[in-house]
């Protein structure tokens, strides 16, 4: 039974493409999901997060899930070692960009990747009562919600519905991209994200404090969709 167990795990890594993932390589977490917080540290986990990344770039990644007693000790508790403040866009998916497994990352998603109320105490109950050491603000190449906030500023372009709403926490990254010139998207990207983060930085005590102790950090990075690598924002 033990060698039927090893072929088939096997043929699932190779399957997934996990043969070739580079050595060291550590797919699923380190630490149990019975409600204890991980020992990671935010250096540690962003490194975690940059190796994710290099196995996904170089095509040999996969997501496990770990089969059912992966999934049954989940539900007992999650302990996550990052924050992820992503886009919703299909093709982003930061589980899949970084070659992590269920309960590893608490992902909040938004077009824009922007943070309001209710992100923003999504990302303190991640941090204050889940654990995680790092919060990660993920923005991406041709950013549809950028693109629709630059012609907003060049345009006057308005959007129906909640969209234009959706847009505006974006405008003044556009208006400080404008400055610098060059591509005005992909500069605006980068200054989305560069905003978010100071956002974050000057948040209340629960995010606050524990950034200035040094126990918590708060990055940046641009997921760029065409080459599937995540330029990483100090």
């Amino acid at each position: 039974m033990s060698n039927q167990l090893s072929r088939r795990a096997l043929f699932h890594t190779l399957a997934c493409g996990c043969a070739a993932l580079p050595a060291g390589f550590v797919a699923a977490p380190l630490h149990a999901a019975s409600g204890s917080k991980t020992e990671l540290t935010a250096d540690q986990a962003l490194a975690r997060l940059k190796e994710g990344n290099d196995a996904f770039v170089k095509g040999g990644a996969c997501v496990p899930t770990g089969g059912p007693s992966r999934v049954a000790e989940l539900s007992k508790g999650q302990a996550p070692f990052a924050v992820i403040i992503g886009c919703s866009d299909s093709r982003t998916p930061p589980e899949h960009l970084f070659s992590r497994g269920l309960g590893e990352l608490f992902v909040v998603r938004v077009a824009g990747n922007t943070v309001d109320p209710s992100a923003l105490g999504s990302i303190e109950y991640g941090v204050a009562v889940l654990g995680a050491p790092l919060i990660l603000v993920l923005g991406h190449s041709n950013c549809g919600a950028v693109e629709a906030a630059a012609k907003i500023v060049t345009e006057n372009a308005s959007y129906p519905g909640s969209i234009g709403a959706l847009v505006l926490p974006i405008v003044p990254s556009v208006l400080r991209a404008q400055k610098k010139g060059g591509d005005l998207v992909t500069a605006a990207v980068g200054e989305n994200v560069g905003r978010v983060v100071e956002q974050l930085r000057r948040s209340d005590a629960i995010l606050r404090d524990p950034i200035r102790a040094g126990t918590v950090k708060v990055a940046g990075g641009v997921y760029d969709l065409a080459s599937g690598a995540v330029a990483f924002m100090a």
